[in-house]
């Protein structure tokens, strides 16, 4: 519906309430409902879904079509991260953004700091995937509410292309919502917390959830020791459980992404239940670590699996872990993805220890031969060193080839000594192109950073305290944030308009007429930064 005619239906709806509606202007009706064209967290759900799934189509078809994302905290981040985008680009388009239980945890909780563990309380999910799209709205608003000044600024002038022009703009006004993929850790319970959490999760706005394969109650942050996954069994129900809770709320296109940490678990909880050889359970329980017993040399508390007429006793900790055959992590990812798309999911996560294309295309390489359209979701995790681990590959790519290395220390690679170096600018080239080749080579749809906004508030907030309270005083915000602000436009700087300050005055306009006392009058400070 253009804005034309949303004035048009505002205007009948007004006449048809009679007195009691005709205090109301039909126009100034129309421009609330346009800033605000989502009503619910669903809407936003079945809205951004059908992108998603759009945008999967895109890549089956041209794997250059790939999608990004960056891990935001705040509602506040991922609205500065949209109009960024829009800015720069022109269009939103295959941008999403993420959202991380790591930073949940780490920022989070009432708790306080936590590790990513799943200690955080699990409603600070949905409240911060409504707390981002809330921002959004609010940006779809404020840019909204600019367009309109201009409009009637233009028809008071009788300025007739320029208001065309403008009712153009208005009516193809491209939206800050994107999809968000939320992350819902090990599902904080079993099947039933999982789907209740789920259902909070959509009603918020989330069209794509993430669940990992490991314990709940066990379960690390993906880069960290002690991961303990679950039987496939036990993950499939939470997968269905997602399933049914996007069914339920009527977002059919709702996206499941299935992550698996079996390449840096070792261990897990349960010994599967296996009713015949060679079933789901039997595959699990196969890639134990077991020594065979004899039966008379059973001691007290063992727990024993047989296998092709042999007794077998699982290797158990003190934790009552059992661990898996040391090398079994890629042929266990591979398995994990195989029959988590098999039982409902729609993209798969794999969690590595390091950003290699050639290993995870080995991993999808082999899940494709049974799937052939499986996808991924892929973590540039800011726990690689990206630097170093590049420099390494470019350095053993070297030396496989007979290349003299020897001005290289691979051990000291991170060094600012081979900045300038040819090995730094190659592998540096490998950095900036690794998304590209990982989209075409090993099948990754989806690129994001989990916790890029934690590091860069955690920088941005360091040069300026270093700055600030040392000897550049005011000059050190002035000079390196103010001044910069400025110069690259960004909105911000404008502080009290990023608020709502404006479009609260077009609200008191709409509600109080002549009497509207409002804050964007001469007198206002922001307007030093009219030509910003």
């Amino acid at each position: 519906m253009t804005y034309q005619q949303t004035i048009a239906r505002m205007q009948s709806t007004i006449d048809a309430g009679g007195t009691p509606f005709r205090a109301v202007d039909a126009e100034a009706a129309a421009r609330m409902a346009v800033q605000n064209r989502f009503a619910t967290g669903l809407d936003i759900a079945r809205y951004t879904a059908k992108i998603m799934r759009e945008d999967m189509e895109a890549y089956d078809a041209d794997p250059a079509q790939y999608t990004q994302s960056l891990g935001c905290w705040h509602g506040f981040i991922a609205q500065q991260k949209m109009i960024a985008i829009k800015k720069h680009f022109g269009s939103t388009k295959r941008r999403y953004l993420y959202l991380s239980g790591w930073m949940i945890a780490a920022l989070r909780s009432e708790f306080g700091p936590l590790p990513d563990q799943s200690m955080h309380e699990k409603t600070s999910v949905p409240a911060l995937i409504e707390e981002i799209y809330t921002f959004l709205r609010q940006a779809d608003a404020r840019e909204l509410g600019g367009l309109f000044r201009d409009l009637d600024a233009a028809k008071e002038a009788g300025d007739a292309v320029n208001t065309h022009r403008l009712l153009h703009k208005i009516d193809e006004h491209e939206t800050h919502i994107v999809p968000i993929i939320a992350d819902i850790d090990a599902g904080f319970g079993n099947a039933e917390a999982t789907y209740l959490l789920a259902k909070k999760m959509i009603e918020a706005g989330a069209c794509a959830l993430q669940i990992e394969n490991q314990v709940s109650d066990e379960k690390q942050c993906g880069h960290q020791d002690g991961k303990v996954t679950v039987p496939h069994e036990d993950f499939l129900q939470k997968i269905r459980a997602i399933r049914h809770a996007f069914l339920e709320l009527g977002v059919e296109d709702g996206i499941i992404v299935a992550r698996t940490d079996s390449l840096g678990a070792g261990l897990t909880k349960q010994i599967a239940f296996s009713k015949e050889p060679g079933d789901l359970g039997d595959q699990y329980n196969a890639f134990l670590d077991c020594d065979e017993v004899d039966p008379a040399d059973i001691t007290n508390g063992q727990v024993f699996i047989s296998r092709e007429g042999k007794l077998l006793a699982p290797k158990r900790l003190p934790s009552n872990l059992y661990q898996f055959r040391p090398g079994t992590g890629e042929d266990r990812c591979v398995l994990d993805c195989i029959t988590a798309l098999q039982n409902g999911a729609d993209l798969l996560w794999i969690e590595t220890e390091k950003p290699h294309v050639e290993q995870i295309a080995g991993m999808v390489d082999r899940v494709r031969e049974v799937i052939p359209n499986a996808k991924l979701v892929y973590n540039n995790s800011p726990s690689f060193n990206w630097t170093l681990n590049f420099r390494q590959q470019v350095f053993d790519t070297w030396a496989e080839a007979g290349k003299d290395v020897s001005a290289y220390d691979r051990d000291r690679l991170m060094s600012v000594d081979y900045d300038g170096t040819e090995l730094a600018a190659e592998a540096d080239e490998k950095i900036r192109t690794f998304q590209a080749d990982a989209a075409k080579r090993a099948g990754i749809f989806h690129h994001l950073i989990t916790l890029p906004t934690y590091h860069t508030a955690a920088l941005s907030t360091d040069n300026l305290a270093r700055e600030y309270f040392g000897d550049q005083a005011m000059l050190g915000y002035v000079k390196n944030v103010q001044r910069e602000e400025i110069r690259q436009g960004i909105a911000c700087v404008k502080h009290q308009n990023m608020a709502g300050s404006d479009i609260g005055d077009d609200h008191k306009e709409y509600f109080a007429g002549e009497a509207a006392l409002k804050a964007g009058g001469k007198d206002n400070t922001m307007n030093q930064f009219a030509a910003a």
